[in-house]
C-alpha cells in the first residue's frame, strides 16, 4: 500500500471512529483490571487478616484464595470479551476502511 492510501485511510471518518471506540473500550477494560488488581493489593497491605478468614467455618479455603480465583477467571473473561469484540466489531470496521481505501485507489 502506498503512503497516499494510508493517508486516505487515516482521513476516513470510520477510521477515526474505530480508533476512538477501540481506545475507549481498551481503557475501560484496563481501568477495571487495574482497579481490581490494585484494590486487592491494598487489601493485602492494609487488611490482610480479612483475606485469611475461611470462606465458611471449618473450611481450609480462605477469602483471599477465593478472591484471587475469581479475579483470575474474571480477567480471562475480560480477555475473551475483548477478543470477541475485536474479531467482530473492530475487524468488520477495519475491513470497511480498507475496502473503501482500495476503491478510492482505483
Amino acid at each position: 500500500m502506498s503512503s497516499a492510501m494510508y493517508e486516505r485511510m487515516r482521513a476516513n471518518p470510520k477510521f477515526q471512529e474505530l480508533v476512538a471506540r477501540r481506545g475507549r473500550f481498551a481503557w475501560t477494560l484496563a481501568f477495571i483490571v487495574l482497579a481490581m488488581f490494585y484494590g486487592f493489593v491494598m487489601v493485602v497491605a492494609f487488611n490482610p487478616l480479612s483475606l485469611g478468614q475461611p470462606i465458611v467455618e471449618g473450611s481450609k479455603v480462605t477469602v483471599g484464595v477465593a478472591v484471587e480465583l475469581f479475579m483470575f477467571i474474571f480477567f480471562w473473561a475480560l480477555t475473551a470479551v475483548y477478543v470477541k469484540r475485536a474479531n467482530g466489531e473492530f475487524d468488520a470496521l477495519t475491513q470497511e476502511i480498507v475496502k473503501e481505501a482500495w476503491k478510492e485507489n482505483k
